[in-house]
């Protein structure tokens, strides 16, 4: 059957739900207003929070579950799944066959840190070293076997694993096993032959992709979390049971969507699933908005995630850091900090407040919503300093714990000499440094400027901070968009089907160009067989490419687009040129060497489902105007509470502006407007943020 676009008939619905770590969020779109709402996650079993969900907002369209579902044009789901399982420990027990002599590659690492208790640290191996194992064989540079695998030696060497170490999972990477895997199959054919039940995973069939180091810690990482999705076959079956019609899909972190069945086969796709579904949102609005260049702030219960739209496109990385393990994933640019609404707030060894990146997630959650939560967080600080309106939070369905934040905050503050709202006052502002640091670092690293950038912000937390970050890295103006809350809901109905394939030639250019349009064009047919395979046609696919492109010798690539020639086969005669000005753009002409040789390292292409346009991310049409109320909130360390006007959400009006100081309450979420800086509501719902002349 060929999977449905993003939108079926027009009487068919579209429904996203996003699992993160404190909340599980739901938008429904398609027949008038969204609908949308959030329950809290269930971190035992996500399914469970998914369904509850649904049967919320199925109630919103006067019916249950049975009666929603079949309406469902569309399924999209992202989720935290596999990053929770990497931040908590707690995947297979794996055990690693590599080149003997290289042993100790995976252990050394790159040398990088992560933050655990204020002391940077090296990342926690994802296997051990005494569960690692060296074989006998080589494969040189151009794919040429120098020395073949012997099955006898791989067994005996597994054997000691299996037996003494109870490891769950096997992982085979060997040296230039991209150029040809032939000895890598042989070891699993080994291993299969002595243990037919042993899941065993290459490296190389994996990610045919130059850098051992890389390739061997994708394997890893899939292997690790081989499992963490069991879950999803189980809520699809329910759901379809339940009436369901289209496939599940699954945001992955390319920005894309994929199927429960292809996600399973490569699950560590998912590590990124929340931030690339808001991502991909974000590239929705801001098409439609006419921003080519925006950076996009998602501020959840956990984390703050920075992305970048530059010149109309989400920016995309093929290597970069998972939870502290570094890997050839390709993803969306995302930089994530610890930093969000339940980020726990705690006193270092010199007496200083610091935030995260430890989070009180959903069980138990902060102090403030009475279940067992003792730590301050930032969104106990909020209470204290009347940002929130306990009463209020999430429409009145989860009234908030004053009294409880306030003595979070006070048996925090009270060893520094500080009462509960001066110590409020500190978490917020550690709070704001660093989600403002973490977008300056985002916007420098791709050579932009901020005042030429929208501040585009959602999740849950992010109203309360956009501003105040917008002003604090120079950026000209903030958008809220009115699905704020659910937004990586709306992104994950929305995103297309996306799979990539990609190869490593590692070939000067132009000197050595010749074959390269072929291997696009292997890699085309094998992306229109993935697609295929995802149920849909190709004549409802587009196939772009690209290559990753380096001067000699460095370290990194840039990727560049790779446009088609009259006869629609890859164009690679000006490589060269566009790596070159991409290059000067991003690092300065002064930057390049002449003369100095441009190499092509990686191929790849990319499939992406051709869909029409998905319901716009805006809201309902405004209620009557009604007056505001007011409240005392703290907006400075130097001075008392003062009395802050708050508007209801509902009662906004489009091209009508607000100054502040003020407050809009919008159900599921709070939008802070600070002194000199105007608010006005746009005609799709969103709020724009200006600072005043």
């Amino acid at each position: 059957m060929r999977t449905r676009g993003i939108v079926g008939d027009t009487n068919e619905l579209v429904l996203g739900v996003d699992v993160g770590g404190t909340f599980t969020d739901i938008v429904v779109m398609g027949d008038g207003a969204p609908v949308r709402t959030k329950v809290p996650s269930t971190p035992h079993d996500p399914a469970m929070g998914v369904l509850d969900a649904v049967d919320q907002v199925a109630v919103r369209f006067g019916t249950d579950r049975r009666g929603l579902l079949p309406r469902l044009g569309r399924f999209g789901l992202g989720t935290t799944v596999v990053t929770n399982v990497l931040a908590t420990r707690t995947g297979r027990r794996l055990g690693l066959v590599t080149t003997k002599g290289f042993e100790d590659l995976v252990p050394l690492a790159r040398g990088s840190r992560v933050s655990e208790n204020g002391w940077l640290v090296p990342p926690p191996s994802l296997v051990d070293r005494t569960c690692i194992v060296g074989i006998d064989e080589r494969v040189n540079r151009d794919g040429i076997v120098l020395t073949d695998v012997d099955p006898a030696n791989v067994i005996e060497s597994v054997a000691g694993l299996v037996d003494r170490e109870h490891i769950d999972t096997i992982v085979v990477s060997f040296l230039w096993s991209f150029r040809n895997p032939i000895n890598e199959d042989a070891a699993r054919a080994a291993i299969a032959s002595r243990w037919p039940n042993l899941r065993v995973v290459c490296g190389a069939e994996l990610a045919p992709v130059i850098r051992e180091y890389d390739r061997t810690q994708f394997a890893l990482l899939n292997a690790y979390v081989d499992g963490s999705l069991d879950w999803l076959r189980t809520l699809a079956e329910q759901l379809h049971a339940d009436g369901l019609v289209p496939p599940v899909v699954l945001t992955h972190s390319g920005g894309g969507v994929t199927t429960v069945e292809a996600a399973r086969r490569t699950p560590i796709g998912l590590a990124q699933s929340g931030p690339a579904a808001g991502g991909a949102a974000a590239l929705s609005l801001s098409a439609a908005r006419g921003e080519r260049d925006v950076v996009t702030c998602d501020l959840g219960g956990t984390s703050l995630d920075v992305a970048l739209v530059s010149e109309g496109a989400l920016l995309r990385r093929t290597r970069g850091m998972v939870v502290g393990q570094w890997t050839s994933l390709s993803m969306v640019d995302v930089d994530s900090v610890g930093s969000g609404g339940g980020s726990i707030a705690w006193v270092d060894s010199v007496g200083a407040i610091r935030v995260g990146p430890q989070s009180a997630g959903a069980v138990p959650g902060p102090a403030c919503y009475g279940r067992g939560g003792a730590d301050p967080t930032v969104t106990d600080a909020l209470v204290v300093l009347g940002y929130l309106e306990p009463a209020a939070f999430l429409g009145g369905r989860m009234p908030l714990d004053a009294a409880a934040a306030l003595d979070a905050c006070a048996r925090l503050g009270g060893p520094l000499g500080l009462d509960a709202s001066e110590t409020a006052w500190g978490i917020r502002e550690v709070a704001l440094a660093t989600m403002a640091r973490a977008v300056r670092g985002r916007i420098a690293s791709r050579g932009l400027v901020a005042s030429e950038l929208t501040l585009l912000a959602y999740g849950g937390c992010g109203g309360l901070f956009a501003a105040d970050i917008a002003a604090d890295v120079g950026s000209r103006r903030t958008v809220i968009p009115d699905l704020a809350p659910v937004f990586s809901a709306y992104g994950a109905a929305t995103a297309p089907l996306r799979r990539e394939r990609a190869r490593s030639v590692a070939v000067r250019i132009p000197a050595q160009s010749q074959g390269l349009a072929e291997v696009f064009a292997g890699l085309e047919a094998e992306v229109v067989t993935d697609l295929l395979a995802d149920g849909l046609e190709s004549a409802a696919s587009t196939v772009m490419f690209e290559a990753d492109v380096r001067f000699e010798r460095q370290g990194a690539e840039i990727t560049v687009a790779v446009p088609r020639d009259v006869n629609g086969s890859a164009d690679v005669s000006g490589l060269a040129e566009e790596f070159r000005a991409e290059y000067a753009r991003r690092f300065g002409a002064g930057a390049m060497s002449t003369g100095v040789i441009v190499e092509a390292m990686t191929l790849r292409a990319v499939g992406t489902e051709l869909r029409p346009e998905g319901p716009p991310p805006c809201g309902a049409s405004p209620g009557t105007a009604d007056a505001p109320s007011a409240r005392m909130v703290r907006m400075s360390r130097d001075l008392p509470s003062t009395n802050v006007p708050v508007y209801s959400g509902a009662s906004l009006r489009p091209r009508e502006s607000l100054t502040g100081p003020a407050i809009i309450d919008a159900g599921d979420t709070t939008i802070w407007v600070a002194v000199g800086y105007s608010a006005q509501l746009d005609d799709a719902g969103s709020l724009v943020i200006t600072k005043e002349a």
